[in-house]
C-alpha cells in the first residue's frame, strides 16, 4: 500500500508518501507562499524522488481543516482531483487533530490552535492513551475568552502547540498560570507522516461527496447573509 498525504491547511505545506506503513519522503514547508502554486509541482517531485507513479498509489489523506480558507481548499482539491482520476479512496482529517499529534509524548492534555483574528481561535482538546489520540473537547471556532474558561475546569497540565499560539502566549498564562506549557518551535509544525498516522483511525470517505471543514463561514459569506437578513 502506497499512501500520499497532503497538507495544506495553514501557512504549513506537508506532503508525505508512505510505503508499507513506512514513510520513505516528506517534504514540509512554513513559508507564506502561495499553495496553489507549488503544492502539484512539490508533489511531483517528491514522487520522483522517491520513484512512485501515480498509478501505484493506493489512497489519498488529507487534512481537511480548519485552517485558512484557501489553504484548506487548495488542499482538498487536489487531493480530490487526484484519487477521482486514480479511482483511489479518499480519507479527511481534521488539521488541528494533526497538529496535536506532535504532542503524542506529553503526559497531559494537548491544545492545537490556529489563530482565527479578532481574539477568535480554530482549537481543540485532546489526550493520548498509549498511542491512540483522543477527543476531549471537539474542535470549534470559539472566543479565546470562553475556551480558557473551558480549560480552567481541568486539572491536568495542558501543552498549547501550533505556530499560532505566540499570538495568545500571554492571555494564556495570564489565566492559566503554570497549568500552561508550550511545545517546542520543532514542534509547532503539523507533519503529514502523522496525517497518515492519524488517518489510521479515520473512515473513507466518497470522493464526491468529500468536502472540507471550515467550523465557520468565510467573511463573504458572513457578510452576504448578513445583508441578507436586512
Amino acid at each position: 500500500m502506497t499512501v500520499l498525504a497532503i497538507d495544506t491547511s495553514t501557512n504549513v505545506m506537508g506532503i508525505s508518501l508512505i510505503k508499507d506503513q513506512s514513510v520513505i519522503g516528506e517534504t514540509i514547508t512554513f513559508i507564506n507562499k502561495n499553495h496553489s502554486v507549488r503544492l502539484m509541482p512539490a508533489i511531483s517531485s517528491l514522487m520522483e524522488e522517491c520513484n512512485i507513479k501515480p498509478k501505484e498509489l493506493s489512497k489519498i489523506v488529507v487534512a481537511k481543516g480548519p485552517g485558512s480558507y484557501t489553504g484548506v481548499r487548495i488542499g482538498v482539491t487536489v487531493a480530490k482531483s487526484l484519487a477521482f482520476t486514480l479511482k483511489i479512496p479518499i480519507i479527511g482529517v481534521s488539521s488541528l487533530k494533526v497538529l496535536a499529534a506532535n504532542g503524542r509524548y506529553f503526559n497531559g492534555l494537548v491544545c492545537p490552535l490556529f489563530d482565527a483574528r479578532r481574539n477568535l481561535l480554530f482549537t481543540g482538546l485532546y489526550d493520548f492513551r498509549g498511542q491512540v489520540i483522543n477527543e476531549v473537547l471537539e474542535d470549534c471556532n470559539i472566543d479565546r475568552s470562553i475556551w480558557i474558561e473551558k480549560l480552567k475546569s481541568y486539572n491536568e497540565q495542558i501543552l498549547f502547540i501550533g505556530n499560532d499560539v505566540s499570538i495568545h502566549k500571554e492571555f494564556i498564562i495570564e489565566h492559566l498560570k503554570d497549568k500552561a506549557l508550550f511545545a517546542k518551535e520543532s514542534m509547532n509544525n503539523q507533519r503529514p507522516s502523522e496525517l497518515f498516522t492519524c488517518s489510521l483511525e479515520e473512515k473513507e470517505e466518497s470522493v464526491h461527496n468529500f468536502s472540507p471543514e471550515y467550523l465557520r463561514l468565510s467573511e463573504a459569506e458572513a457578510n452576504w447573509l448578513a445583508s441578507q437578513e436586512k
